[in-house]
């Protein structure tokens, strides 16, 4: 098949949601910030749970909602906090954007008279950092509303998550992954057999920007007629026929034939997380195939 068009755009950024009711498997922040929306009256956010599941997309769609493409710059600040983690750029950055003041809104969005600062990865901070932007929330909470963005919010201190609405995004379900996969290839002109989308599904974990990434390397490696063996092998997933023998040498309760497969294992350079990763799910799996 011939290969797929190349285009400087990720797929990622081209699909990603633009507005919070396109956000899936999320009801809860959807009818939250869809009333926000409405409202103009917005709480400090706290977003977490698994990568890909829609908490970036998320707080990006509601800031483009409330303010618009014209005062977007002007009152939302993105941070990503696993690079700007430190005391100073509490003190300094963040600090001196939540106190300028509002200007006024524009026609046609709510422009509620606050700012928002998004807070990417913020259980990246240090907990100094951290206890300085407590400060900051509580002397400008007039003016300025935090999202944090973050995987693990057991690594955000509780005077910090105590003053937010949290909200927990879930794993997305296989057949909504499909959907939206499906969509990406009828868009973009692909071919995808049943098995190529269930081992897609398998592979992503749940993780919707891992998925598409897969996919768009997928097609622009092997053209716009793409297999399962070629979804395992863009997203480096090692072979079922890999697992299947170092499980059936270690059955056998020889040493050499465990050796081997071992040594076989290391000269391939295969990650030894994601061998113990399918190992585990092949030990456990009630079929005698693993279905990647």
């Amino acid at each position: 098949m011939a290969p797929v068009a190349p285009t400087s755009q990720q797929w990622v950024e081209k699909y990603r949601p633009r507005q919070v009711k396109d956000v899936v498997h999320q009801e809860e922040v959807v009818l939250t910030l869809t009333n926000a929306l409405e409202t103009g009256n917005l709480p400090h956010l706290l977003f977490y749970g698994p990568p890909g599941t829609g908490k970036t997309s998320t707080a990006l769609a509601i800031s483009h909602q409330l303010f618009g493409p014209e005062l977007y710059k002007t009152r939302v600040l993105e941070l990503n906090a696993s690079d700007d983690r430190g005391i100073n750029v509490v003190r300094t950055k963040i600090k001196d954007f939540a106190a300028v003041a509002v200007g006024p809104g524009v026609s046609g969005y709510p422009c509620p008279p606050f700012k928002i600062i998004i807070l990417d990865e913020a259980d990246s901070m240090t907990e100094d950092a951290q206890n300085a932007l407590r400060r900051t929330m509580e002397t400008y909470s007039k003016v300025t509303r935090f999202c944090f963005i973050c995987n693990y919010v057991s690594r955000i201190i509780e005077p910090l998550t105590s003053r937010c609405a949290k909200f927990r995004f879930k794993p997305l379900l296989d057949n909504m992954l499909s959907s939206r996969i499906q969509f990406i290839c009828r868009e973009e002109g692909l071919s995808l057999d049943s098995e190529a989308l269930t081992t897609l599904n398998h592979v992503s974990e749940g993780d919707m920007r891992r998925a598409i990434t897969y996919l768009q390397g997928a097609a622009r490696l092997y053209g716009s007629s793409l297999s399962s063996d070629n979804i395992i092998s863009i997203s480096g997933v090692v072979s079922d026929n890999v697992v299947h023998s170092f499980l059936q040498a270690c059955r056998t309760g020889l040493f050499d034939q465990a050796q081997k497969a071992v040594a076989d294992i290391i000269d391939e350079g295969y990650p030894v997380s994601q061998i113990l990763s399918q190992v585990c799910y092949a030990s456990f799996s009630s079929s005698s195939q693993v279905d990647y």
